[in-house]
């Protein structure tokens, strides 16, 4: 063996230990680094937040890890030779994390990326926790034995599990529960603690800011900051009424300069709260918009930056009750030097969690809704309408209580599963946006039934968006029935349908229990149906009543939502035979389709009046004294139509009929107000005009050149069919027999059955009601609803005997259907039996806890056992669901005088005498109601409709059945736009 020089071994050794000493000094840096890359990560997933400091945190974590990455490249190959098995593992797993985390550097970690940036966190914590593991064995402090160290191995894998799930919490669990959305159980006694109160800068409107001051208008002028990264949805935001909420929309416009002259600036912040952020929160709109309307901010609308920088909703009350936030690091973000815009975007592509977190809060998409009642319901008061607290339009009620929101308990019908405002009003597009998910992002085209600024704007591709959402089967129009017309003047039937107690301009469907007087109403008809189905025939010379139903399918709430007052929404029915000729017209539509809808029609819409009666068709709702109707088809139900048809001598040998569900907004008279509308007659003197009424009278010849949008004069605005039907009828002689009634019910089409009983039963028909719903039984015995309809019908009528036995046949279908366990409890209350009903209502919480009238039901039925405090629980679970809700604070007072607490009854007394309607107002709409006889009809439940005039050649004249004759002079302009 040759030996080694002892000159060469001493070199030798002292190359070995100096590359020792090499690794191991580069092991510390490495180490140290790495310790710094844990304790920023950890920072940086659990407390995300736009700060300079955390923003400084990032880019500190982006240097130390490259440097790390470098490092461990230089010295990876010699740190696996040298290191044991668990250190290797180590060094490899943070070798390809570090790969992963310069991609992640390069390419951003958006959502759909998300999966890489955890796979770098796993790779590089696994790595970590492999070299600790090994670092602690080294030096003996995990023991000496196998056992030991397998121990201490575990012990400290389940300590890094309870640090890891904590930053999870804290990241994900604590966010979330921090950003939900719940309501007071005590709402304020007036108005003026709604908001800021009347020293606040904003108020009426109930929005506030969190910092108690302005915000820049600026800031609500920068959406095209957002396209950089959000190119797909500024284009869609660009086009959508959103953007053309404020002064750019010439209807809204003139509503707002109409109010500001006859109300003040002041009220008019009401409507500024959800419609001009840059102007009111910015200060602008202190000064009346007729002085500011040509400045940018007057045009800017509902911009990313409005609904975006909501960090907290306050209740569902509605008009703005929220808080604003001004972001600060925003200004980098719409920073006119390229340089900081560039670190900005980098940083948000990078780690995109601040972001998100400062611009889509957790219940934006948890409490979607709940978000958006915030300016989708609203209501009125003496700060805004010199009168009371009124409701107006509100879209979040209804929706919450029906089927539709998977919430209510009652509904007739529910959809395959729970929908929310999200699913119709911004569906999922495909788009490669950043912040897409798996290549979708909600639509912020935000589709709904507003056809008229598309219009106002020449965007075509907008109003074909809007026209095919309005035409996309929402609802569906069945000519169903046909009966003789016989005299309708001696059928017992209601003429009101039940008056809800609240104080409302708006509907009230299943979210507010409606009592109807007890008792039978209406009559059994003989009638034909389903019309295509029977073969039905009429005789000539005869009166016929045929009866169309409009069935609501895909709206979430009142068909029509929004402002019910400002356009128009009817039923049309033409009847035609084979000649050509026109019988029968009911919904004309004046000036060849361009004009006004024929005063008879069947209108979908909230007829109010001001103090003198005036109608209110200026979007004047702050005027309204009292309602003459309302009729609104709820979500997830009918309205049933009657038309008397008479049959003419020369008709041919088949009459055509044909329905159509018409749609235009706006109505005809506000579209000509808003944009040519001046007062007449001014040489004449002046008109008393207060906020309590306008007596004025108006011609539109104004100046049309300046008026907002693209179009410079008074658009003709298109009339969208929603839904329409075509049915066929034979004609017999006039001295063949007469028709004999005949029904046809099958399995499969119950649910026309259904539809024609639902419209008859909300009407307040209930035999005919009845009637209807027995079809479904003889068709299908095992069917619950038709059961459980029955039921209904009963228990209004107060036949609670005869009501249970059909319930209970309900009950023995599904024994847990929760609508059919309701009624019965209504039965079993109403009979005494107040433990029953208790345990049938429990049945029907357990599935729907949050059916505002069943815990009423229940909280009365504990009421009735003297059992106040369980009593006051269930009704405080109601004001949890509506802080408004009239009924819940009835009883409570009620609860708190039988517990003794004068002052908690006092409180709930205070509320609602509040929301409590004003009964004596409806005498405002009695002389109303003698001078317009064809509103006055449409006021009764159960009503008629009669055809226009025609041609005298081509039938012989229908009399008409008014109320009161009418007036030789119209006092002032219709409602539904008449000239």
């Amino acid at each position: 063996m040759l030996l080694r020089h002892p000159a060469a071994v001493v070199l030798c050794g002292n190359r070995a230990r100096a590359r020792l000493m090499t690794i191991e000094s580069q092991k510390r840096w490495l180490s140290r680094n790495l310790v710094a890359l844990v304790a920023s990560a950890a920072y940086l997933y659990a407390y995300p937040s736009a700060t300079i400091s955390f923003g400084i945190v990032v880019l500190f974590h982006v240097a130390a890890g490259i440097v790390f990455s470098v490092l461990l490249g230089f010295t990876l190959f010699r740190l696996l030779r040298s290191e044991g098995l668990l250190a290797r593992f180590g060094w490899i797993f943070l070798a390809v994390g570090a790969i992963l985390g310069i991609v992640l550097i390069k390419i951003g970690t958006p959502s759909h990326l998300k999966s890489w940036l955890y796979a770098h966190i796993a790779l590089c914590m696994s790595g970590a926790l492999c070299l600790f593991v090994s670092w602690l064995a080294s030096r003996g402090w995990l023991g000496s034995g196998t056992a030991q160290r397998g121990l201490g191995s575990v012990a400290l894998l389940l300590l890094t599990a309870g640090i890891v799930a904590g930053a999870w919490w804290t990241r994900e669990i604590a966010w979330q529960k921090a950003n939900r959305i719940s309501n007071p159980l005590m709402p304020p006694e007036t108005m003026n603690g709604e908001g800021d109160g009347p020293q606040g800068k904003f108020f009426p409107s109930s929005a506030q800011t969190r910092h108690g001051g302005n915000i820049p208008s600026k800031y609500f002028m920068q959406s095209d900051a957002c396209q950089r990264c959000h190119g797909d949805i500024y284009k869609q935001w660009d086009s959508s009424v959103h953007h053309f909420s404020s002064f750019n929309n010439q209807w809204y416009r003139k509503s707002i300069e109409y109010m500001q002259d006859v109300a003040g600036v002041q009220s008019s912040k009401w409507c500024a709260g959800c419609h001009d952020p840059a102007l009111l929160y910015s200060g602008l709109f202190d000064t009346p918009i007729k002085q500011i309307v040509d400045r940018p901010e007057a045009r800017a609308g509902l911009g990313c930056l409005m609904c975006h920088s909501i960090v907290q909703v306050k209740s569902t009350m509605g008009q703005g009750d929220f808080f604003l936030e001004y972001p600060k690091l925003h200004e980098l973000a719409a920073s006119e030097n390229p340089v900081v815009r560039s670190l900005h975007d980098f940083l948000v592509r990078l780690n995109p969690e601040p972001h998100r977190r400062t611009f889509l809060k957790p219940f934006m998409r948890a409490d979607t809704a709940e978000f958006c009642s915030s300016c989708h319901k609203v209501h009125l008061d003496v700060a805004v309408n010199r009168y009371r607290w009124i409701r107006g339009f509100n879209e979040y009620d209804n929706w919450q209580a029906s089927g539709v929101s998977g919430q209510g308990a009652r509904a007739f019908y529910y959809p395959k599963a729970p929908m929310n405002c999200a699913d119709c009003h911004m569906p999922q597009v495909p788009s490669n946006d950043a912040g897409n998910i798996k290549g979708l992002v909600h639509s912020h085209r935000f589709p709904g039934a507003n056809t008229a600024v598309p219009i106002a704007n020449q965007d075509q591709a907008q109003f074909e968006f809007a026209k095919k959402f309005l035409q996309d089967k929402q609802l569906t129009v069945d000519i169903f029935a046909i009966s003789p017309a016989g005299n309708e003047a001696s059928a017992p039937v209601r003429t009101e349908m039940g008056k809800t107690e609240l104080s409302t301009t708006f509907a009230v469907g299943e979210e507010s229990d409606i009592s109807l007087p007890k008792g039978p109403a209406g009559e059994v008809r003989a009638v034909t149906a389903p019309i295509d189905r029977t073969d039905a025939a009429v005789r000539r010379g005869d009166d016929a009543r045929v009866d169309v139903v409009v069935r609501t399918r895909k709206v979430g709430h009142f068909f029509p939502g929004g402002t019910v007052d400002a356009f128009d929404a009817w039923l049309e029915l033409q009847a035609t035979d084979e000649k050509g000729q026109t019988i029968f017209w009911s919904g004309k539509v004046e000036d060849d389709g361009k004009g006004p809808v024929e005063a008879r029609a069947h209108f979908y819409r909230s007829l109010q009046i001001d103090g003198h009666g005036n109608p209110i068709n200026k979007r004047n709702a702050w005027a309204t004294r009292s309602v003459v109707y309302v009729r609104l088809i709820p979500p997830g139900a009918a309205d049933t139509a009657h038309y008397r048809l008479h049959i003419p001598e020369n008709v041919g040998d088949k009459i055509t009929l044909h329905a159509k569900l018409n749609y235009r907004k706006f109505s005809w008279f506000n579209t000509h107000f808003s944009f040519a509308g001046v007062q007449s007659n001014v040489k004449y003197g002046i008109t008393p005009t207060t906020p309590n009424y306008d007596d004025r009278k108006w011609e539109f010849t104004g100046d049309t050149s300046n008026v907002s949008g693209s179009l410079k004069t008074i658009p003709d605005l298109p009339i969208i069919v929603v839904a329409e039907d075509t049915k066929t009828l034979r004609v017999l002689p006039r001295n063949a027999p007469a028709p004999q009634p005949k029904t046809v019910t099958t399995k499969e089409e119950w649910t026309r059955w259904n539809d024609y009983g639902i419209g008859l039963f909300l009407q307040g028909d209930l035999k005919a009601a009845a009637a209807a719903f027995e079809k479904i039984t003889q068709a299908d015995p095992l069917n619950p609803d038709g059961w459980t309809n029955i039921g209904r019908v009963l228990v209004q009528e107060g036949d609670t005997t005869g009501a249970r036995k059909v319930l209970e046949k309900s009950l023995a279908i599904d024994p847990r259907l929760a609508r059919t366990n309701f009624f019965y409890a209504r039965a079993l209350k109403e009979d005494g039996d107040y433990d029953g009903a208790m345990a049938h209502l429990r049945t029907v919480l357990e599935q729907f806890p949050r059916d505002r009238v069943v815990r009423n039901e229940l909280g009365r039925v504990l009421f009735l056992q003297k059992r106040y405090s369980d009593s006051v629980k269930e009704f405080e679970q109601t004001l949890s669901i509506d802080p408004e809700d009239l009924q819940a604070h009835y009883n409570l007072m009620l609860c708190y005088n039988g517990l003794g607490d004068d002052a908690k009854a006092n409180e709930h007394k205070t509320r609602y005498l509040r929301f409590k309607a004003d009964e004596s107002a409806q005498a405002i709409t009695g002389p109303y109601r003698q001078t317009h006889p064809e509103d006055n009809n449409e006021r009764q439940s159960i009503h008629e409709h009669v055809s226009v005039a025609l041609a005298p050649a081509q039938r012989k004249k229908i009399p008409v059945r008014p109320a009161a004759s009418r007036p030789a002079v119209q006092e002032g302009p219709r409602p539904s736009g008449n000239r």
